[in-house]
């Protein structure tokens, strides 16, 4: 036995020595140099004392409540429990991340890559197998007197394709980097997806401010209808104003209808990210008191490319196509493989582990392509083009960041400013309009002019609520693009 298992030692102990005098071809990757910007294009100045002077009571007590950070803190650091606050947007961001189809097809892709991983490492590795055979054979040809024979064998093999030029090692290492990729591509699905449930659950709150705003103007303008139908019949008002009235009732009820189709879809969109069937949402914190802060950090630029996913995600496929380049060189080297078989065969059942009945074998063999009709030097073309083509994208990636962040900080602090602007609008259109009901009722002024002013007042009011909203997906989008959203 002993003289049996001497081969396959000698064989493992010739297999360590090559291996660790192999080398590796191909370029080791660097990460590329890209143009960094040293701050966000727009980041907003210090607030002057007129924007403080502008601020609701509210808005200085969410300000009070922001700790203090420093210029290397980002909002995107922050989790999405901290930023989302409102407990039953927090309960269906939950849900979300655990029923959502999107978010368990990435996971399923994370598994396929680790598989892959393990096969491609796999080929690095000798392969052992074993196996045997029992052959009984009966002759009886007269006049040759009959004979009986048996004959039984027991075999063990390994087979080793040599890593010599590191091929196996770079396919291993380009695994590596595609699961690290999907890894990422996930992170990026669980980023998107919490946007998306906020961004959803912000506009459905938002209809339901102006849907609120209808009805109420719906109730008002319905008691105004009645007062001019009885004053019209005292001969204190003409047909027109009741007709004019009419409109004002009109228009405010189909606002309510459209309005209540409206939150029925949005629930039903909403209803699909978390992975149920339509139904009906539940409601936290009315949009009015969702809190938020007027300025977010965004800190340092450089850290975006450590932070949002779908910049790792591209640098990791980058990462994968540099080792590609190795494997195709390696292409152009001698394959080396050895083999070696170790065993037992007798024609004696009894015994076959024993005496003279073992066998070994050894063998070595190189490939050396010469002539492939320029196969190896397009495969390495080919490799060099799609690592060209995702350096590209890496770096197109990166820039599309930097706008991202750019038009999320100029576009959260706008809209906050116009929906102040809008609240001073609101005011004066509703004041307008109180005005006018009081002029028509000493009779002072026609029903025109309460129409007029009453239209204005209720449409600021649905622009104001609408502006509320934006100014929440404002936020929602500037948190997404600083790579927020994805941190468990």
């Amino acid at each position: 036995m002993r003289n049996i298992l001497r081969p396959l030692t000698t064989c493992s102990v010739l297999f360590g020595i090559l291996a660790s005098s192999s080398c590796t071809v191909g370029p080791n990757y660097k990460r590329p140099i890209v143009d960094v910007p040293g701050a966000y294009r727009g980041v907003a100045p210090d607030l002057t004392s007129t924007e403080h002077q502008q601020q609701s009571a509210s808005e200085a007590s969410q300000i009070q409540e922001m700790p203090t950070t420093n210029s290397t803190v980002s909002f995107g650091d922050e989790k999405w429990w901290q930023v989302f606050q409102d407990k039953e947007l927090q309960d269906l961001i939950r849900t979300a991340l655990k029923n959502n189809y999107d978010v368990r097809i990435a996971a399923t892709r994370v598994l396929q890559a680790r598989a892959q991983v393990g096969i491609s490492r796999a080929d690095q590795l000798p392969s052992l197998a074993t196996g045997g055979n029992l052959t009984n054979q009966r002759s009886a040809l007269p006049p040759f007197p009959a004979f009986e024979s048996t004959l039984g064998q027991v075999t063990a093999s390994a087979a080793w394709n040599l890593d010599f030029w590191g091929r196996y090692r770079r396919a291993t290492e380009a695994a590596r980097a595609t699961l690290l990729a999907d890894e990422w591509a996930r992170q990026e699905v669980i980023a998107t997806l919490v946007a998306d449930v906020a961004t959803d659950y912000f506009q459905l709150r938002d209809l339901d401010l102006q849907l609120e705003i209808s009805k109420r103007t719906l109730s008002d303008r319905q008691d105004s209808l009645e007062l001019t139908e009885t004053k019209e019949q005292h001969g204190l008002a003409t047909l027109l104003d009741v007709r004019q009235a009419e409109q004002l009732v009109g228009t405010a009820q189909t606002s309510v209808t459209d309005l209540e189709r409206q939150i029925t879809q949005q629930e039903n969109n909403l209803s699909i990210l978390l992975g149920n069937n339509p139904s009906d949402i539940p409601r936290g914190l009315p949009i009015t008191e969702q809190p938020h802060a007027p300025e977010v950090p965004s800190g340092i630029p450089s850290q975006l490319l450590e932070r949002r996913p779908d910049i790792r995600e591209a640098e990791e496929n980058l990462v994968a196509a540099n080792a590609q380049i190795g494997v195709a060189r390696a292409q152009y080297f001698p394959q080396i493989s050895l083999t070696a078989d170790a065993g037992f065969q007798s024609s004696a059942l009894n015994s076959l582990f024993t005496g003279p009945a073992g066998l070994w074998s050894m063998a070595g063999s190189f490939s050396q392509p010469i002539f492939q009709g320029g196969r190896l030097k397009n495969n390495v073309r080919l490799a060099e083009a799609q690592h060209e083509q995702l350096l590209l994208t890496y770096q197109q990636t990166i820039q599309g960041a930097f706008r991202d962040v750019s038009n999320a900080l100029v576009g959260y602090r706008k809209t906050r400013q116009f929906r102040i602007e809008q609240e001073r609008l609101v005011k004066a259109a509703q004041d307008a309009a109180q005005l006018s009901e009081v002029r028509f009722k000493a009779g002072k002024t026609d029903y025109l002019e309460v129409l007029t002013n009453e239209t204005n007042a209720f449409s600021a009011e649905l622009t104001l609520a609408q502006a509320r909203g934006n100014e929440l997906l404002a936020l929602v989008t500037l948190y997404q693009s600083l790579g927020g959203g994805w941190q468990e």
